[in-house]
């Protein structure tokens, strides 16, 4: 196995378990190792530290899975790996209420670069580090005896897996191909999902809990949805008795599948506005319009990537949090949320208060949002903890 040895002083996140070793903490290389090669790191003294994934293409030039040096990486480590992820979970495969849930979530469950969602009898992966790359047909084999889906398909994300130097890729991985839409349920509320060709991985899980919590304080209100994908927050709000809700998407392909949600739940479609637009030109329209709600919810794509991104995605956090405040009166509900990694929640609230002075409101936060646990947070990974969400009331 080929060894790589740190710089002197790197090795302190190593001990702490931290996943990531960046490519300036490399001092020797010895052996020739290929992208997605288990390779074994040393400290600068030569004592073992831990095996991880090589890649000299990404900055992140080892993903460490394993800190025992007498433990190999074999088929049995994968099984026991994946087996123990969806073990945490088995309460969820269990539910027949919710049949879409994220089974496996990369450096959380010791496995960088490989997320599974289960959505009814399939599976959704995304294979996003050359190391998992390598160990695919072993993945995918574990995944078929534990679990035996009708399919599994492969969603993995393109730019990912450029920066990992692999190429993109997206289709069949195994069993029969899942039908234009397949139905699923969260929380009792029925879904047509599009594995193939939605967002994503088809379905986000993430905002399962959010989107329960958020529906209970939707009863006989007006609710704007932004970003409504294929109508989570806005099937829920029905649910709990909305007396209207209007959904906003740029996909043609996310409002076609939500009006076919809303028909499947039998809500009453008089109730429902559905509208295929820019978030922020339809914001922009309500306002010249004066037209008001009693929840606006934000939900919308990642903004920062990363760190890098920070300035200008808190300059468009900040202006469309102002726009959806201004379309709210006195005990108004604003949920908000972002998705983006290098925005902590600290940050997140500071950008929203200059959003709220701009929008010259005054607002409370009255909830904290944030991932549910199959999405889980590694202590020693805390970058893991993306998605966080407040729910603001406008007094």
């Amino acid at each position: 196995m080929v060894e790589i040895k740190l710089k002197k002083g790197k090795e302190k996140a190593v001990y702490q378990r931290h996943p990531w070793v960046f490519s300036g903490a490399l001092d020797k290389v010895k052996g020739k190792p290929e992208n997605g090669d288990v390779v074994k790191v040393l400290d600068a003294q030569g004592e073992f530290l831990a095996y991880g994934y090589y890649n000299d293409q990404s900055r992140v030039a080892i993903r460490l899975v394993e800190w025992d040096e007498s433990v190999g990486i074999d088929e049995a480590w994968y099984a026991q790996k994946i087996n123990t992820a969806i073990d945490g979970r088995a309460h969820l495969l269990a539910n027949e209420e919710t049949t879409a849930c994220r089974l496996i979530f990369s450096e959380a469950d010791f496995l960088p670069g490989l997320i599974v969602d289960r959505y009814a009898d399939f599976l959704s992966v995304q294979i996003l580090s050359s190391g998992i790359e390598k160990a695919k047909e072993t993945i995918i084999k574990v995944l078929v005896e534990r679990l035996k889906p009708k399919g599994i398909f492969d969603r993995s994300d393109a730019t990912a897996r450029t920066h990992e130097g692999i190429t993109a890729e997206n289709g069949l991985l195994w069993g029969e191909n899942p039908a234009e839409f397949i139905e699923v349920k969260e929380n009792g509320i029925k879904y047509h999902i599009n594995i193939a060709e939605g967002q994503k991985s088809g379905f986000y899980c993430d905002q399962r809990d959010n989107r329960s919590i958020l529906a209970s304080y939707s009863k006989g209100k007006t609710v704007l949805d932004c970003f409504s994908y294929s109508g989570g927050f806005s099937l829920n709000a029905f649910a709990q008795g909305a007396a209207e809700v209007t959904s906003v998407d740029s996909s043609a392909l996310a409002i076609e599948t939500l009006k076919q949600n809303i028909a499947l739940n039998q809500f009453e479609a008089s109730k429902h506005i559905a509208i295929q637009s820019d978030v922020n030109k339809q914001l922009r329209q309500f306002n010249d319009e004066d037209k008001k709600f009693d929840v606006v919810v934000l939900d919308p794509p990642k903004y920062a990537p990363s760190r890098s991104a920070l300035d200008r995605a808190a300059r468009a956090y900040k202006d469309l949090n102002r726009r959806g405040l201004m379309l709210l009166e006195s005990g108004g509900l604003l949920a908000t949320f972002s998705c983006s990694g290098a925005v902590d929640i600290e940050t997140f609230k500071q950008i929203i208060a200059w959003a709220a002075l701009d929008a010259g409101k005054e607002v409370q936060i009255i909830k904290q949002f944030c991932q549910p646990e199959d999405h889980p947070v590694r202590l020693s990974f805390p970058e893991g903890e993306y998605l966080k969400g407040l729910l603001l009331r406008v007094v």
